[in-house]
């Protein structure tokens, strides 16, 4: 099985989380991608999509909602989960902070099947008039690479890869086609989940 962990970063707090997901499908056995959702190529390949975003003022990540863009028809035909990557500090841990509106949209349109937010990362000396004073209070690493490997866990034994089932023949009265059988798994859920900034 193959993993493509898709992020958008802006300072690389969030590209580090995209490489932790990555190496926890590992660990579960799997083949595992990471790619900068800028990089234009294909998607097919993957059993299944995770996409990550930094959050800034409750947005996320513009990379990140590009991609979504472009596969936009691919996502909503594949498993997908999302994160973002935000709060500073550990409020995010328990994995129960719910998704930023923004966020909450994007999974719907593209049926994800859940959300994890993960504490996000600012750094002492952070470019930029408005994160350099935030950092004076608020610098810090808030990524938790256990959260990430509890939640990719989770995934995995969830998975089950969409599918199509086609019966075998089979004698049926006359008169009568059999139809196939599609097999489709229910509408995907959304786990609650984000914040703040990465």
């Amino acid at each position: 099985m193959k993993a493509l962990i898709v992020f958008g970063s802006k300072r690389g707090g969030t590209a580090g989380l995209a490489a932790m997901v990555g190496e926890a499908f590992q660990r579960e056995g799997w083949t595992a991608e990471v790619r900068d959702a800028r990089v234009q190529q294909p998607i097919a390949d993957a059993d299944l999509v995770v996409i990550g975003g930094a959050l800034y003022m409750n947005r996320w990540h513009r990379d990140a909602r590009d991609f979504v863009r472009r596969h936009h028809a691919a996502l909503a035909s594949m498993p997908v989960w999302l994160f973002s990557s935000g709060p500073l500090d550990d409020t995010a841990r328990p994995g129960d902070l719910a998704a930023v509106s923004q966020v909450q949209a994007i999974a719907a349109r593209i049926e994800a099947r859940g959300h994890m937010t993960f504490g996000g990362r600012l750094e002492p000396d952070a470019k930029g008039f408005i994160v350099h004073s935030m950092a004076k209070k608020y610098a810090g690493d808030w990524r938790d690479p256990q959260h990430v490997m509890e939640w990719v866990h989770q995934i995995v034994h969830e998975f089950v890869p969409v599918e199509i089932v086609i019966p075998s023949m089979r004698t049926a009265p006359a008169a009568e086609s059999v139809p196939a059988e599609v097999h489709v798994p229910a509408q995907r859920g959304r786990s609650r989940a984000p914040a703040a900034n990465a």
